[in-house]
């Protein structure tokens, strides 16, 4: 049974640098043929840089999605247009660089169809996410389709993951960098977590330190959100999917502490 490992919104370089030195080994661990993550946060918690998908790609990640900081990073519009392992959200609008799907291949050479969309409550306005998933779902291709769901409100998401089910393998969550206690397999076969959590320094507030944001809510001064540091974790889900059906067989939880 192929395995795909999902990992939530990654923040930050030090997580970057110790992805690329783990990730070997989690792999065998988990037995995972597909490693994919969101990787909107990684450039400072604002965006990915062409370096940081480059070491992404080259430590073994086969699949990248990206969110609304999607091109905060001018210079990542080539990679957006000319890497097909990486896609923006398919919901931008159409002059946007980059495309809203990506293929990630297995080492194995097992190919595996990735999309993210946004959500449009309590977010900036963008195209309609279903409309757009429409347009991709019935494009041409074999094999399982993992969809990342970058949206604010709950609701929204679980309401794209029930419309969802049956035509792709697994509708995971992510943005809102708090893990949810919802995985499981909906009706139709296809594995949904409401939000699966944020890759990155976990004592900090989504990523960032704690005392950089309180002066800006105790006195209405905007001051810089820095990056919290230290206590990595990993927060994902791990999917087992049938090779027959390409839908999901499994879902669990990944947490994995990397200090």
């Amino acid at each position: 049974m192929p395995v795909l490992l999902f990992l939530g919104d990654i923040v930050g370089q030090e997580t970057i640098d110790l992805i690329a030195w783990r990730l070997g080994k989690i792999r065998t661990k988990l037995g995972v043929d597909w490693v994919v993550v969101n990787a909107e946060n990684s450039a400072n918690g604002s965006g990915l840089s062409p370096a940081q998908f480059r070491k992404l790609r080259d430590s073994g990640v086969d699949g990248i999605t990206l969110g609304d900081h999607a091109l905060r990073k001018r210079e990542i519009s080539k990679i957006l247009d000319n890497e097909t392992t990486i896609c923006r959200p398919a919901n931008f609008p159409p002059g946007a660089p980059g495309k809203g799907w990506a293929e990630a291949k297995s080492p194995a050479g097992k190919p595996l169809r990735i999309a993210t969309v946004l959500g449009r409550t309590f977010t900036k306005p963008v195209d309609c996410p279903f409309v757009a998933l429409d347009k991709i779902l019935q494009g041409p291709g074999d094999g399982p389709w993992l969809v990342d769901i970058h949206a604010e409100a709950t609701g929204e998401k679980i309401l794209m993951g029930h419309w969802l089910d049956g035509r792709v393998a697994a509708a995971l969550g992510t943005h809102t960098h708090v893990v949810t206690a919802d995985e499981g397999i909906l009706p139709k076969g296809t594995a949904f977590q409401t939000d699966v959590g944020m890759s990155g320094p976990s004592k900090g507030v989504l990523g960032r330190k704690y005392e950089s944001i309180l002066p800006t809510v105790l006195t209405g001064v905007q001051h810089p959100y820095d990056l919290a540091r230290g206590n990595i974790v990993l927060c994902g889900a791990l999917v087992g999917i049938n090779q027959d059906t390409c839908l999901a067989e499994s879902i669990s939880r990944v947490f994995i502490p990397l200090e």
